[in-house]
């Protein structure tokens, strides 16, 4: 598809969901406890709103020059972007998590529209300060001036489910003070959420409406559990501990420590990271560029084929970086946690499609997976060129630099439903999330334009190759495994 064809299948698409998800809006940051009519009401008029700026437009530039055409679509371009981002903004909840989602993607996105969800990223617009003071002293039974000794009232960082706030605490194991990180859940986004995902069938028939051929009720329906646990941040304060613990010592990664005695279902209190976000990462040169890649990538492949369990939320907003190379992974709200024999089942298409270029084992692998129909009237051959494009970059034994180009193509290829095969494929539930993380993974490495030979570093992580140590964060992280290992403290593979 070409980009200025995906812009217009984009913008029709978008006019459709200002329609069908005016059933399923959000309300101000004063509070999101309006219920569903506000919700509503919200995004009706955002609809009508965007409806009207392209009515303004098209009614302009009907006698207009070739050039006020353009200046005129430019501007629109730009008023439509900040609506659609100021009011997702606004609303918190699974749809501004989708306005965030969207704004990783190139292709496809109008550049004004993408720059203006950016800013969802880690710039939203916070609750106002009464409204967090209320949910912590409710949440922990005492007031902010008992609990802690110094707290930042206004946020460092606000996103869809809550904001966090600097503060100080009394270390209750050490006696010390000690500066942690206040996440608060806003009043009401839970109901919210709930509201959202009651209509997520919606989404679904969009799905169908703009990539016909796919069937998404699994994968809406993976979505809808895992946004719901992310509410929940006592879940959330157990997949940070998990992960912790698996990465503890670790030469590069570092996930902040849970501070129990300051947390609960709706508040979050963590060690609090001081460093640097993405941004300055990329004013930064590219050996440091490619260092946070490499660091990514590895985090990313270790937990899923070592740990069992993969953090679906790969963003920019949920990195921290060191002047040291190190990388803080801040974020464990939406977690997929894997059986062994889904984690057998994504080793073993690797395996064939990677590392044995074997076509037929993978169709086989395929079709019992469920991704591929039985005895679908499709060359093998094809089948293994379609679904084998995830894997091009870990294909070959080579140097290669990730680019957004690549990325853009993953994009289309994902939701290209021209393909013959595409018609008897799909995404079972345990794939979405994989789906998820390729997507994310490869657009912010696009970002960066990592290079490395990533063949060699991924035969470290996979669970049936146990390649040698690739580069210098590859020497450093198997003295780690041995350290680990010695001291019989890591914990085992799940696959």
């Amino acid at each position: 598809m070409k980009r200025t064809t995906a812009v217009v299948a984009a913008a029709a698409l978008a006019g459709v969901a200002a329609v069908a998800l005016a059933r399923c809006a959000s309300t101000p940051t004063t509070g999101l406890g309006a219920g569903r009519l506000g919700r509503n009401a919200r995004l009706a008029r955002l609809g009508a709103t965007v409806g009207g700026t392209y009515a303004t437009t098209a009614a302009r530039k009907t006698f207009a020059s070739a050039e006020r055409r353009a200046e005129l679509d430019r501007s629109r371009e730009m008023a439509t972007a900040q609506q659609v981002a100021n009011e997702l903004g606004q609303m918190k909840g699974a749809l501004m998590k989708l306005g965030q989602m969207a704004s990783y993607l190139d292709d496809g996105v109008p550049e004004p529209l993408r720059l203006a969800l950016a800013e969802l990223r880690t710039d939203a617009p916070p609750m106002a300060p009464a409204l967090a003071r209320e949910t912590i002293e409710s949440e922990l039974g005492a007031t902010i001036e008992e609990l802690f000794v110094e707290f930042d009232h206004e946020p460092i960082a606000a996103a869809s489910i809550g904001q966090v706030h600097r503060a100080i605490v009394i270390d209750p194991e050490t006696g010390a003070e000690r500066a942690v990180a206040v996440k608060i859940q806003y009043p009401g986004v839970a109901e919210a959420i709930s509201s959202d995902l009651a209509n997520a069938d919606l989404l679904g028939a969009l799905l169908r409406q703009g990539f016909g051929g796919l069937d998404p009720s699994e994968m809406v329906d993976e979505i809808k559990v895992r946004i719901t646990e992310e509410v929940d941040y006592a879940r959330e304060a157990d997949n940070q501990r998990a992960f912790g613990e698996f990465y503890r010592g670790h030469p590069f990664i570092r996930i902040p420590a849970v501070i129990d005695t300051y947390s609960t279902d709706r508040v979050l209190t963590t060690e609090l990271v001081e460093g640097f976000g993405w941004d300055e990462l990329m004013r930064r040169s590219q050996a440091e560029r490619d260092h946070a890649g490499e660091v990514i990538f590895r985090f990313v492949f270790r937990s899923l084929y070592r740990m069992g369990t993969f953090n679906g939320d790969p963003h920019p907003g949920n990195y921290v970086f060191h002047d040291d190379g190190t990388v803080s992974f801040l974020d464990f709200g939406l977690v997929k946690h894997f059986s062994e024999a889904e984690l057998t089942t994504f080793a073993s298409m690797v395996e064939a499609a990677a590392v044995d270029h074997d076509d037929e084992r993978f169709r086989e692998i395929l079709e019992t997976a469920g991704m591929l129909q039985p005895d679908a009237p499709v060359s093998t051959k094809d089948v293994g060129e379609y679904f084998s494009h995830f894997y091009d970059t870990v294909r070959s034994d080579r140097t290669m630099t990730w680019t957004r180009e690549y990325a853009n193509s993953i994009v289309r290829h994902t939701f290209d439903r021209t393909s013959p095969i595409s018609q008897y494929a799909t995404v079972p539930r345990a794939f979405v999330f994989i789906q998820r993380i390729n997507l994310g993974l490869y657009a912010l490495l696009g970002e960066l334009g990592a290079t490395g030979n990533y063949r060699r570093i991924a035969a470290e992580l996979w669970p049936f190759v146990d390649g040698p140590p690739s580069t210098p964060m590859g020497v450093a992280e198997a003295e780690w495994l041995a350290r680990r290992s010695a001291e019989r403290t890591l914990p085992p593979a799940t696959a």
